[in-house]
């Protein structure tokens, strides 16, 4: 069979810190702008009026927002700690995923080879474990530690914006009689921008549960190097359980290095290889260094890739 390789993106150079960094804050500063001007004046005159519904459901929904959107910023996508040189790019490894063989490359800026599915990031300059993507939206990596708090920030926005403008829309029906005031002008102007974020971002919804439920990443969905069987597919409810609910495991930060040793012949595991790892779909333990121009072959269930 085949040894299936990994993607090549082109190289870019990394970007300024402080520019993604000001997009990012921007973005934020715009939600808390339009919301401000929400609950001051069309909310403001519905609560004023007797209709508590709307600034209490809005606001819920805005808290949950706000939580999602900080917790996705200061998240850590995944992170696998640099290596070590005492592995070079010679040494050759090989999995095998649901019959599947895959080839583990070997990332030169963080010094070991990459398990399936991980990509470096050129924006962050790390490797990130289950790539998703690269979001500018907050200037964060999307990955296998903070996937499901991106899933509820597209939620919780999608909610937010769409109880904004149906918000908005009731208080114009409601206030056709009166003349024209700054509470109409202001519900114009948050309804216009609500409008036209709520589409993508339903959009956006729409493809990521898509992926979700056929086990697919964007990155790998764009090279489409996985054409035909997805070994990492293990049908609808299973890949959203281990998407959304399974425990995220331990974190590789410090474990990564020492899984990387050089282990010589009498080397003996400290542990069973499935206790390594608490969490079924995270479990990776790494194959004992082989010699130079030798090719090492695990046999892994997908579950544990």
């Amino acid at each position: 069979m085949p040894l299936m390789k990994e993607p090549h993106p082109p190289p870019q150079a990394p970007l300024p810190w402080i520019l993604p960094s000001l997009f990012a804050a921007f973005n934020v500063v715009l939600l808390v702008v339009f919301s401000g001007l929400f609950f001051a004046f069309p909310c403001r005159w519905l609560a004023q009026n007797g209709e508590w519904a709307f600034p209490l459901i809005t606001g819920l929904l805005c808290i949950l927002t706000f939580i999602s959107l900080v917790s996705l910023n200061f998240s850590d996508p995944g992170i696998l700690h640099q290596g070590s040189n005492e592995q070079g790019p010679m040494t050759v490894h090989v999995v095998r995923v649901d019959q599947r063989a895959f080839r583990l490359q070997w990332c030169p800026r963080c010094c070991f080879h990459r398990p399936p599915r991980t990509h470096h990031c050129p924006w962050c300059n790390i490797c990130v474990e289950d790539f998703d993507h690269h979001c500018k939206w907050v200037n964060n990596c999307i990955g296998h530690r903070n996937f499901r708090f991106f899933m509820l920030l597209v939620l919780s926005l999608c909610l937010y914006l769409g109880a904004m403008l149906v918000t908005c829309l009731i208080f114009l029906v409601r206030t056709t009689h009166l003349p024209f005031s700054m509470d109409k002008a202001m519900a114009i102007l948050v309804a216009v921008p609500a409008t036209g974020f709520l589409v993508p971002l339903f959009v956006l919804l729409l493809i990521q549960a898509m992926s979700v439920t056929a086990a697919e990443r964007s990155y790998e969905v764009k090279c489409q190097y996985l054409q035909g069987h997805n070994p990492f597919d293990h049908g609808c409810a299973s890949n959203w359980y281990l998407t959304i609910c399974a425990p995220l495991g331990p974190k590789y930060m410090a474990e990564a290095v020492w899984l990387q040793r050089t282990a010589g012949s009498d080397w003996v595991p400290d542990m069973p290889l499935g206790a390594q790892c608490p969490s079924p779909r995270r479990a990776w333990p790494w194959p004992s260094a082989p010699t130079s121009e030798s090719l090492q072959t695990r046999e892994r269930s997908p579950k544990e890739w």
